[in-house]
């Protein structure tokens, strides 16, 4: 690989999206969230005290292992820019800045309210399907679902953990914020922006006609559509199926909002 980058931030907020308009770039490879962030976290467990082999492993040879995850799973993209998609890298903000010193994370945002919202659109559209998401459980209700998504350990607690962990760390000034309004609103200016921050030459993107299917990974999961996209780039309006005490719950969420809390000068489209 040429050079790599990460792509974070918190679920549905258009990083299924952002992946499938870098990959139109032919000097790119990007994609959905995959393996390469799991063998990470794995072999930083292995390489630690909780394993007592790690005594006959250094510094040099913790970073060439690790390094050597991303370089043999991409092996094949050595002449193109690797954007690498996982909701775990905004939580290994250090370990990322060691080993690639000119990597950028573009972390993607969006309203908590309004992920919630999406999420649980989904489960309601696949009425019949256990989704892996809330571990298969039948029960529950609007809820409780949201506070297990929301919850440390849920698929938007700790992203958005993982998301200020970023944010207000050392390593900020790598880190880019890319609004889900944006993306979808003004997808050229996104584009251009991201494409300044990576220090790479811009591209004529086609915003009409983005392409991307995981159906066979959404079926697995049990929540089909999870990663599925518009063809064509557009902000749909509409109004949130969550009871309005809720929706209202996660309105103070949004820091991203408040200028006076971006103390690293974060980018922010």
């Amino acid at each position: 690989m040429r050079a790599i980058h990460f792509i974070s931030g918190l679920p549905r907020a258009g990083s299924t999206l952002l992946s499938a308009l870098l990959r139109q770039n032919p000097r790119f490879h990007a994609n959905m969230s995959g393996p390469v962030s799991t063998f990470f976290i794995a072999l930083l467990g292995q390489m630690s005290v909780n394993n007592e082999f790690a005594l006959f492993l250094d510094e040099t040879q913790k970073r060439a292992i690790l390094r050597g995850v991303f370089e043999n799973y991409y092996a094949g993209e050595r002449d193109r820019v690797v954007f690498d998609t996982s909701r775990e890298w905004c939580s290994k903000m250090p370990a990322l800045t060691s080993l690639f010193p000119e990597a950028k994370v573009i972390a993607c945002v969006r309203h908590t309210a309004w992920i919630v919202d999406s999420i649980e659109r989904l489960v309601r559209q696949n009425p019949f399907e256990m989704s892996k998401i809330f571990n298969t459980d039948p029960s529950g209700t609007v809820y409780s679902r949201a506070e297990g998504l929301s919850g440390g350990s849920g698929m938007v607690g700790f992203s958005f953990n993982a998301l200020k962990e970023a944010y207000y760390g050392e390593e900020a000034q790598r880190l880019m914020l890319l609004r889900y309004e944006t993306l979808t609103n003004k997808p050229a200016a996104a584009m251009k922006a991201i494409y300044e921050f990576i220090g790479e030459e811009q591209f004529a993107h086609d915003f009409n006609n983005v392409e991307f299917n995981a159906d066979e990974f959404d079926a697995r999961l049990g929540t089909p559509g999870l990663h599925r996209i518009s063809r064509r780039v557009r902000y749909e309006a509409r109004e949130t199926i969550l009871p309005p005490d809720l929706f209202h719950r996660y309105e103070n969420d949004n820091f991203w909002d408040e200028p006076k809390l971006n103390k690293r000068g974060v980018c922010i489209v």
